[in-house]
């Protein structure tokens, strides 16, 4: 008998904890900059043309609160279920550098507009509001002797900042881009700001930190991500960096690096500031905010003009409109898509209201079809948005129930969309004016198979052999020579027929 013995190894390893904060900054939408009466215009590209003597930081100003960038920070933080404090002010934020031009930045310290929340299971810590710095050109050093040289446009000095830092609770790459994604989302819904990444209306940076054991690793601070891609692929590289630097029993160093988009791999910028680098003190000309003061803000108020936010309207969604988790995502992703979509199944459902559930449910599905492929295609085709589309919701519903009850074909939907966004009729109005409708004749349609066929002996003997692409291409041949008026269905079934 034999005895059999399992031997088991141990390996010892050691597992690693990653963990990720975020800090996001977001140029608020307003009609002036945070302190001062200069416009503010993203897309201004004259250098130096929207500035003035305070927010250039000359001796003697004083700087004004922007009221309405207050009220966007505060309605942020009431949508994200964070606290609003009874009082808040502004900070002066030290350092020097060339797009910083009064020498400090006036931002918040101790006393922020916002404590906590939550979003996507992340816990906040703050939400703060600030001044943006100038920007920054550098030049090629061909144009100034052989020497490198940077040019400073201020034009984005002043602009009010919105800045939110996370927890520290992230575990991946994957888990920041889906927390970026949907703040950017409730941004643009609140209609507080664009945030759009390619005009560095939002900004991300992402603190990095592996561990060995529960307690939080040496902090690495990664500048200036300016896509969602690139946050993602930064964070990833970044934890198996500082996993390989903990494996060789070496030391993460407390440092700021940045990502190179080529290399795919963050680099090292500089030794990370410490918060006293800073010398933190209140702004001397700005006055403390009441929060509680209702002349000055009223928090009830700003609570009841928040919108439908993106969660929210996902489960109306999924509950009224029967769509999965795909479709919604691309309606959730615009607003005006989705409102116009809404508005559309609104008017579709009143004329099929005596349908069972099921037959809805295609009209429905029918619906978001058309409208995020063939009105989408149309959008992009004339390089307009939703917004101004020349074709209402109803006279939209219409076509898409002569399109459910087989009245018109695929075909002629297509050239009624493009009728109908440049005359705004009705499409039943233009298929009896241009005689657009669709032929179920037998008799007729037969004639027109017949011709096809004679003129198309080949493919007919193709599908004869077997081919059933065959088919498809003498279904194709039908259609063009009907004018796309004729019913494909009964098309196919009459060519199966005949060629028998």
């Amino acid at each position: 008998m034999w005895v059999v013995i399992t031997t088991h190894f141990f390996y010892n390893y050691k597992m690693y904890k990653p963990t990720i904060g975020l800090e996001i900054h977001v140029e608020l939408k307003t009609q002036t900059k945070m302190f001062c009466g200069c416009l503010n215009d993203s897309e201004e590209k004259r250098p130096n043309f929207n500035i003035c003597p305070i927010c250039m930081g000359h001796p003697g100003t004083l700087p004004v609160i922007n009221k309405k960038a207050v009220e966007s920070v505060l309605k942020l933080g009431l949508a994200l279920n964070s606290q609003i404090p009874p009082t808040s002010k502004f900070d002066r934020k030290n350092y020097f550098y060339p797009d910083l031009p009064k020498g400090y930045q006036i931002s918040q310290y101790d006393k922020p507009l916002v404590i906590g929340g939550q979003l996507n299971n992340v816990k906040l810590r703050r939400i703060h509001l600030e001044e943006d710095t100038a920007r920054l050109v550098h030049g090629d050093p061909s144009t100034s002797l052989g020497l490198p040289i940077s040019l400073v446009d201020f034009n984005r000095a002043g602009v009010p900042l919105m800045e939110l830092v996370t927890e520290p609770e992230i575990k991946n790459g994957e888990e920041a881009v889906k927390f970026a994604r949907e703040l950017q989302l409730i941004l643009r819904y609140l209609g507080i700001s664009d945030a759009d990444m390619e005009k560095g209306q939002m900004r991300i940076e992402a603190n990095v930190s592996v561990s060995k054991n529960s307690e939080l690793g040496t902090k690495v601070e990664i500048k200036n991500l300016n896509s969602f891609r690139a946050v993602g692929e930064a964070i990833d590289y970044e934890i198996k960096r500082q996993e390989d630097v903990l494996k060789n029993s070496e030391t993460v160093k407390h440092e700021t690096r940045g990502w190179d988009e080529n290399k795919k791999k963050t680099i090292h910028q500089r030794v990370k500031e410490e918060t006293h680098d800073y010398r933190y003190f209140p702004e001397p000309d700005l006055p403390p905010l009441d929060l509680t003061d209702t002349d000055f803000i009223n928090i009830a108020e700003l609570k009841n003009s928040i919108p439908e936010l993106p969660m929210q309207k996902r489960e109306r969604f999924e509950k009224e409109f029967w769509l999965k988790v795909e479709q919604m995502e691309v309606l959730i992703e615009d607003r005006n898509l989705a409102e116009y979509f809404e508005n559309s199944v609104s008017e579709l459902l009143e004329e099929i209201k005596e349908a069972d559930a099921e037959e809805k449910k295609k009209a429905i599905t029918l619906l978001f079809n058309y409208l995020t492929s063939d009105i989408n295609g149309f959008l992009s085709q004339k390089r307009i948005t939703i917004k101004s589309l020349n074709i209402t919701p109803e006279n939209f519903s219409d076509l898409i129930l002569l399109i459910f009850r087989n009245e018109i074909s695929s075909r002629v939907a297509k050239d009624l969309i493009a009728e109908m966004h440049e005359t705004g009729s009705d499409p039943r109005q233009i298929i009896t004016e241009k005689g657009l409708s669709q032929v179920s004749d037998v008799s007729e349609i037969e004639d027109i198979v017949k011709k096809i066929i004679s003129e198309n002996p080949k493919p007919a003997e193709d599908y004869k052999n077997g081919q059933e692409n065959a088919l498809q291409f003498l279904i194709g041949q039908t259609m063009k020579a009907s004018r796309g008026k004729a019913n494909p269905k009964v098309v196919k079934e009459i060519l199966e027929k005949l060629l028998k």
